[in-house]
């Protein structure tokens, strides 16, 4: 095997992913794909197996090898060229619902050699509540349209009683049959692109380098395992509820055990799977694993099957991360978001100096659908998120996407135009991010203004009553937030809910802030300052967090060395916290 020619082949075939990619953000119909990007692409060999993920979500990287499962497990021995296949039951290789797949097989010569792979997460799929994502859902028969692994096309024939089906079954059909056809142009893009790397390389030569790909993935990701220190860690945390027993917490609960080049993600001890709609499928609770660990690896090993290979993840069935029928999990991927920190918190257990503390709790999911004067439907789909934890060396992120979703923000002009909404603020908020030597993300807030006559506002959040965690002496980062009308009747919101709303009426949603790392008394007091200047820090909050008095814009520092003399004192701590949940001493923060 030329290694030259096999790095040429290797970019190649992740370019098709990316190129992949990139033809469904520019073909596709709704904002969620077009604005959001939630979809992801792949490229699997002639069994199914994964050899290159675009640059896509880290949330699908469990996903594209368990669906292609059940496809091979139901159509192993008819599979004919033509053929494209769709699914998306949970509970047979799917995720949730609005995650549709679509794989197309590729051939050569009437000799099957790959899979092109795309899964979008649609505006629609029918059920209770438009968009169909809602978390107080209590089965999966609630929640919408149900597609077991079937032939969308058979030997290049439309498969027209589906797609019928389909149609009299969602709320916006025009948009959902125009997101199949962008995944459609993906497949061909990569059906294209394949058949000229086939051309240069021969069939053989394709396919040797394929399994290749895969199995240097697989050496890469053990002998970097290796590296790391054997042992065994344990972390917990908490999801505040399930939309439907409110107050009542959910745990989660990870051991890692690692062993020379293995590593065992072992969720056990982790909460039943609950009423209300975030029971995770084991698909999207080995992507949060997988993400926690291949962020302690070195960049440049394939995302494929050969990652996978060296991690083992354990869920049991009947969990809140491997739910079962008739288990809801339209919101899962709130569950998601938090598995992923609480592999952060077991991985900073392991390896303290490298491992960021939780962010702003994964992304918050808001959807208002409803009917216009004409009775035609409209619903805006957003997944909002926006604040990092601080990491051992940084600052924590403002403004990114949380590392699961690595997706894009809607454009406020574009929604305002194709939605019957405003949006009256879009800005960070103040005194929520985590203290710290390094302090977490800021978080923002959102307020929507909603214009139509009636509609039904649907919102999955969290982190209102468990606060994303601070590390070795960090703060945990500020609630999370949800009010109706803040300027008038400023009605406090549970974090979850669905509920009418009428023309005029405003829901503002306030991120939780991220947790900080290190003991916020070591903080430059000029970077204290920035903040303050910034105006994401108050004076006030500058003296409670860090100690550092600013007088007239100007940091103090015979205050301010006074005043962290007297927290030093009041906290009492004979050594630094590995994990902080709760502020060291009371604090002074106001509602966004």
């Amino acid at each position: 095997m030329d290694p030259i020619e096999f790095e040429l082949f290797k970019n190649a075939i992740f370019s098709i992913a990316d190129e992949m990619a990139l033809t469904v953000f520019r073909t596709t119909y709704s904002g969620v794909l077009k604005d959001n990007m939630d979809y992801s692409t792949g490229f699997a060999d002639a069994e199914g197996k994964l050899v290159a993920q675009g640059l896509t979500l880290p949330g699908h990287l469990g996903s594209v090898p368990t669906a292609m499962a059940s496809i091979m497990r139901h159509y192993r021995d008819d599979i004919r060229p033509g053929d494209v296949f769709i699914m998306n039951d949970p509970f047979d290789g799917g995720m949730h619902l609005p995650d549709i797949f679509v794989f197309k097989p590729l051939y050569h010569e009437g000799e099957r050699l790959a899979f092109a792979c795309t899964v979008c997460h649609h505006t629609d799929v029918g059920g209770r509540v438009a968009g169909s994502n809602a978390s107080d859902s209590t089965e999966i028969y609630a929640e919408g349209l149900r597609i077991a692994p079937l032939k969308m096309y058979e030997a290049g024939v439309l498969n027209k009683t589906l797609m019928t089906f389909i149609e009299k079954n969602v709320r916006l059909p025009v948009k959902v049959f125009g997101d199949l056809r962008a995944q459609l142009a993906a497949c061909h893009i990569a059906e294209k692109q394949f058949a000229e790397l086939v051309a240069k390389y021969g069939a053989g030569q394709t396919t040797l380098y394929m399994r290749e790909t895969i199995d240097y993935a697989e050496r890469l990701t053990r002998a970097a395992l290796e590296k790391l220190p054997d042992g065994e860690w344990t972390f917990e945390d908490w999801i505040d509820d399930d939309g439907v027993d409110y107050g009542k917490p959910i745990r989660l609960f990870v051991t890692l055990r690692k062993r020379g080049g293995h590593m065992v993600v072992d969720w056990t001890g982790t909460h039943p799977q609950v009423k209300g709609a975030i029971n995770n499928t084991l698909s999207f609770t080995k992507a949060a694993s997988y993400t926690g660990v291949r962020s302690v690896l070195p960049q440049g090993i394939p995302n494929n099957e050969g990652v996978f290979r060296a991690i083992e993840v354990i869920c049991p069935p009947g969990t809140v991360g491997n739910g079962v029928l008739p288990a809801a999990c339209a919101a899962r991927g709130l569950t998601g978001f938090r598995m992923t920190d609480c592999m952060f918190g077991a991985l900073a257990m392991m390896l303290p100096e490298r491992v960021k503390a939780a962010g702003d709790g994964g992304n918050t999911g808001v959807s208002i659908g409803g009917y216009d004067a004409e009775r035609k439907p409209f619903i805006y789909v957003d997944f909002t998120c926006g604040a990092w934890g601080a990491r051992p060396w940084a600052d924590g992120l403002d403004g990114n996407s949380h590392m699961f979703a690595n997706m894009a923000s809607h454009s406020v002009e574009v929604t305002e135009t194709e939605q019957p909404m405003q949006f009256l603020a879009y800005e960070f908020v103040p005194d929520k991010a985590g203290a710290g030597k390094y302090r977490g993300g800021v978080p923002f807030r959102r307020d929507y203004r909603f214009l139509e006559e009636e509609g039904v506002l649907q919102v999955r959040s969290d982190r209102r009553t468990h606060r994303p965690f601070g590390l070795y002496g960090g703060s945990p980062g500020g609630p999370s937030e949800n009010y109706l009308n803040p300027d008038g009747e400023n009605r406090v919101l549970p974090s979850k809910f669905t509920m009418t709303i009428k023309k005029g009426d405003v829901f503002r949603h306030v991120l939780a802030g991220a947790g900080g790392w290190g003991d916020p008394l070591e903080r430059d007091p000029a970077a204290v300052l920035k903040d303050v200047r910034n105006e994401l820090l108050s004076v006030r909050q500058a003296e409670a967090d860090y100690g550092v008095v600013v007088i007239e814009n100007q940091a103090d520092m015979k205050a301010t060395a006074k005043r962290r003399a007297e927290i030093r004192a009041a906290r009492g701590w004979r050594e630094v916290p590995a994990v902080q949940r709760e502020d060291p001493l009371p604090k002074t923060r106001k509602a966004a």
